[in-house]
C-alpha cells in the first residue's frame, strides 16, 4: 500500500536518493528542503518520471517552518513515514575540539540535533493515527568511530542516535516505530569539502573495498520505513560497508 513519507534534506544527495528510491517503489513524497532552488529542481525531475512528489521549503531548525511543513502535509492527508535527513556536515577534517569556534559548533548542533527533535515532535501527532508509522533518522557512523576534528559533527550525530533510542521508547505505545542509519563517507554534493585524506582513510579500511553509494543508504532506510520492518525499533544500523563494526 502506497505510504506518504516525508523526506527532509531531500532537494540533493543522500536526501535525494532516498527519495527518489521511496518515489519509485510507488509511495507519495514531500521532500522537505531549505533551498528553494532544490526545491524546484528535485520535484521537476521526479515528477518528471510520473511520481508523486510535493516539494515544501523547510529550515528544520526554525518552529514555524516546521509547523508549516506538518500543516501542508496534514492537507495532503498525513505523514506514515518520516525521514530526518537533513543536516549539516560542514568543517571535515578542520579543527581539533579546543579550536573549533563556539557558534559553529552551536549551528550544526541546532540543526543535526534539534532539527531533527523539532520535526519529529511536531509530526508525532498526525502519524500516531496511523496503525503503523515509522521515522528513519539519519545519523552518522563518524559518531562511532570518534572521526577526529570533527567533534560538532560526531556530537550532533551521536545525539541523534541516542534519542533514537528514546524516542523508540516514547513512541512505541503509539504505533510509532524509531530507527537510524549510520552511513558511512559517500561522494555527494554536501562532502564535496571532505579533505582527500578522510575518502583515503574510510577507502582503506571497509570491508567492502568499493566506494559506498547514496543507493546504499537509501535501501536500507526503506527497508526500515516498510512493514517487513514491523518489529525493529530503537536500532542503529550502520551502513558503511564495514568500517565500522559494533
Amino acid at each position: 500500500m502506497s505510504k506518504l513519507i516525508v523526506v527532509t534534506g531531500g532537494g540533493r544527495g543522500l536526501g535525494f536518493s532516498i527519495a527518489e528510491r521511496l518515489a519509485a517503489s510507488g509511495n507519495r513524497i514531500v521532500i522537505a528542503e531549505k533551498r528553494p532552488d532544490l526545491v524546484e529542481s528535485a520535484e521537476k525531475n521526479l515528477r518528471g518520471r510520473g511520481y508523486d512528489v510535493a516539494g515544501i521549503v523547510t529550515d528544520i531548525a526554525d518552529r514555524d517552518s516546521v509547523i508549516a511543513l506538518t500543516e501542508r502535509v496534514a492537507q495532503l492527508g498525513g505523514a506514515d513515514g518520516l525521514v530526518n535527513n537533513a543536516a549539516l556536515a560542514d568543517g571535515v577534517g578542520g579543527d581539533a575540539f579546543w579550536e573549533l569556534d563556539e557558534d559553529f559548533f552551536l549551528r550544526v548542533m541546532t540543526v543535526n540535533s534539534y532539527g531533527t527533535w523539532l520535526v519529529s515532535k511536531h509530526f508525532f501527532a498526525q502519524m500516531a493515527e496511523r496503525e503503523q508509522s515509522a521515522i528513519v533518522n539519519v545519523a552518522s557512523d563518524a559518531a562511532l568511530y570518534g572521526s577526529p576534528r570533527l567533534v560538532h559533527y560526531t556530537s550532533s550525530k551521536g545525539a541523534v542516535m541516542a534519542m533514537t533510542r528514546t524516542m523508540a521508547r516514547d513512541g512505541g505505545p503509539h504505533g510509532l516505530r524509531v530507527n537510524a542509519v549510520a552511513p558511512g563517507l559517500t561522494r555527494v554534493e554536501a562532502t564535496e569539502t571532505v579533505p582527500a585524506s578522510r575518502y583515503a582513510l574510510y577507502e582503506n579500511n571497509r570491508s567492502l573495498t568499493r566506494e559506498q553509494t547514496p543507493d546504499d543508504v537509501a535501501g536500507t532506510v526503506e527497508f526500515l520505513l516498510s512493514d517487513a520492518a514491523a518489529y525493529i525499533t530503537g536500532q542503529t544500523i550502520v551502513v558503511d560497508g564495514g568500517f565500522v563494526m559494533n
